[in-house]
């Protein structure tokens, strides 16, 4: 027998109207709506681009704090470190796309190619670098709004919660419309940074190298240190926070309209080649310039990328654009996070390692799951360490550069396990990635250990264990619910029900009808805690109840009066019913609850709220034989 197809009407059409819901996020949209929610490399550099783009305002920041007085003298040969890594980085993940079409994450690539442990592995680092793209870029976009209005430091936290929530809100709308609305202050961005460094250039050329910055660079007051190679390493370490991100493009291949591997390649292909422009030239002209980090958090705080662009170009209407370019795109490179996050925990949960919920479309075609996990797990952070970019720094880049190797490495296997044309180049070009980044990876842990890496090194075994509990959670439900026969339906017997109730009201009426529905056995039960005269509500029953039921032809209900001399109610009631369940083991017990539904939510705290903790209590105490059934009764419904 084929099953019968009926097409739901959108519940808010049929309405007629729209809902406030509707109003901030747009009315749903139908799965057929799937394809024309994918995007090109236009609106794809502004959805998967904007954490490696924006990483320009903090990553050379990371480092040059760290180096002090020294910094300008150093940050040439650590920013040409980091794009010699990205470069390799960026034809390791064409091949990644080339290969996995369908979302070629860290988590993807590692399971099929080195295992369920390689593969949870990549997915934690992974979950914790998303949160924390969250948390740095808002920071980092407040950090660039501080820098031009100072008095709001005192408010940095509450700026970054704002921001967030607004995010939220954007990404809950769609990733096409997310994808608009970042569009204009990612070019924006892009042209103003790229502004700063050919106009620097062309000052330092035409000064012989030497340049007179517009606007004196403030005096920072630096304590005159030794350079030394471990130093460097921690700012190398510090730097390569400005990749995290790159993944991206690879993991939301799907997102992209056909051709799909072109369009994610040529998205990957321009996100890397401005990141690489931006990166070299503000660092060489951080070198030519002077240019010192101010101390983060403290009064005088002020931008790296800030005190360029008023060194380049004056503090005049161009600096407060690029400011507040850079505010707009550090805070919305979130977005990336936005976009992969949910992708990345609907394919682990998928595999059952999280929870099934993270898998579901939402009303945008959107996971809207994984969108407020993310949300309420970056806000924490945010609140944890007030908002401080610099504070969140050391806990970065470790996850990105672990799943860089474990994605690299799967790739190697995959494609000594595919072969074909090309084959031996590709597992060059891999490998060599999946070397130079677990290299840097060794580096950063060893460099950030102490100043907060430690946290991630224990969050990662951490999480891989939760998704594990995860996994036997579900296989132990799918094991204990499998069935392999047919239904049976010999020996079936109508259920014992039970009634409790209170009163003789159009509601417990509404009650025993149903009961006698299902069938013919029915106990009504009622508390006695010495506030009612029972002998009379025995008698109402007798007269409400009885004579209707034997007109019938039904036999009439027993009524059960429960004594309780301390005034408890649901304890009673629930002693009963498991008492009952242990002298009928051939029976199920069917536990009909009346109910009470109010128009409003703030009406609830007008009553008690007994029957919810019974079904709580009977749904944690009871057996497989007990089977509770709501019967509401919604005010203003007409009488039966």
């Amino acid at each position: 027998m084929l099953p019968a197809r009926v097409t739901a009407r959108d519940p808010e059409t049929a309405k007629g109207r729209s809902s406030i819901v509707s109003l901030l996020l747009g009315r749903p949209l139908s799965s057929a709506q799937e394809r024309a929610e994918r995007t090109g490399p236009a609106a794809g550099v502004a959805i998967f681009g904007l954490d490696a783009l924006s990483s320009v305002a903090y990553g050379p920041e990371a480092a040059l704090t760290l180096l002090g007085a020294a910094g300008a003298l150093y940050i040439n040969p650590i920013s040409l470190s980091v794009v010699v890594l990205l470069i390799i980085v960026y034809f390791s993940y064409r091949q990644t796309i080339g290969a996995y079409p369908n979302g070629g994450g860290s988590y993807t690539v590692a399971t099929e190619n080195l295992g369920t442990g390689p593969g949870l592995l990549a997915a934690a680092a992974l979950m914790i670098d998303y949160i924390l793209d969250v948390a740095v870029g808002i920071s980092a976009g407040v950090g660039a709004l501080v820098s031009a209005v100072p008095r709001l430091q005192p408010h940095t936290l509450e700026l970054c919660l704002v921001i967030l929530v607004l995010l939220t809100l954007v990404n809950l709308r769609g990733t096409r419309e997310a994808g608009l609305i970042f569009m204009a202050p990612t070019y924006l961005f892009i042209g103003c940074v790229l502004a700063v460094v050919f106009l620097g250039e062309a000052a330092a050329l035409t000064h012989g190298g030497h340049p007179v910055p517009v606007i004196p660079l403030p005096n920072t007051h630096w304590p005159a240190e030794g350079v030394g190679l471990w130093l460097l390493l921690k700012a190398f370490a510090a730097g390569c926070t400005a990749m995290t991100g790159v993944e991206a493009v690879s993991n939301g291949t799907p997102a992209f309209r056909d051709p799909r591997v072109k369009m994610a390649r040529t998205t990957l292909t321009i996100i890397i080649a401005v990141l690489v422009v931006m990166l070299a030239g503000v660092g060489h002209l951080i070198r030519v310039y002077g240019v010192t980090a101010t101390v983060p958090g403290q009064p005088g705080y002020q931008t790296v990328l800030s005190m360029l662009t008023q060194a380049v170009a004056g503090r005049g209407t161009f600096y407060y654009v690029t400011s507040c370019s850079i505010l707009l795109v550090t805070a919305l490179s979130a977005n990336t996070a936005f976009a992969d996050f949910p992708r990345l925990c609907h394919a682990i949960a998928q595999n059952g390692y999280l929870p099934y919920p993270f898998t579901v479309l939402g009303r945008r075609l959107v996971y809207t799951e994984g969108i407020l996990t993310l949300v309420v797990l970056a806000g924490g952070l945010l609140v944890l360490f007030r908002g401080v970019t610099d504070r969140l720094i050391p806990l970065f880049a470790v996850g990105a550069f672990l799943a860089f190797t474990l994605s690299q490495a799967g790739m190697v296997r995959h494609w000594r396990r595919v072969g074909g044309r090309g084959a031996r180049t590709s597992m060059f070009v891999n490998g060599f990635g999946a070397l130079s980044t677990g290299i840097t990876v060794c580096v950063i842990v060893t460099a950030k250990f102490t100043e907060g890496a430690w946290i991630t090194v224990l969050l990662i075994p951490a999480i891989i264990l939760l998704m594990i509990s995860i996994r036997h959670h579900y296989a132990r439900i799918a094991k204990e619910t499998a069935v392999h026969s047919p239904l049976n339906i010999k020996g079936i017997q109508p259920p014992l029900v039970v009634v409790p109730i209170e009163s003789w009201s159009r509601i417990s009426q509404k009650a025993l009808r149903f009961a006698y529905s299902i069938s013919p056995l029915i106990q009504i039960l009622r508390v006695d805690s010495g506030d009612v005269d029972v002998d009379k509500f025995c008698e109402i029953l007798s007269e409400s109840i009885e004579k209707p039921v034997q007109q019938a032809g039904l036999p009439p209900p027993q009524v059960v009066v429960l004594h309780s001399p301390y005034r408890f109610v649901i304890l009673p009631i629930l002693e009963y019913i498991l008492d009952l369940e242990r002298q009928h083991p051939e029976r199920q017990i069917a536990v009909l609850v009346p109910e009470l539904v109010e128009r409003r939510w703030i009406y609830y705290l007008l009553h008690n709220q007994r029957s919810n903790v019974l079904k709580v209590l009977l749904y944690l105490k009871g057996d497989r034989r007990i089977v509770v059934i709501n019967v509401p009764w919604y005010l203003h419904e007409k009488g039966e």
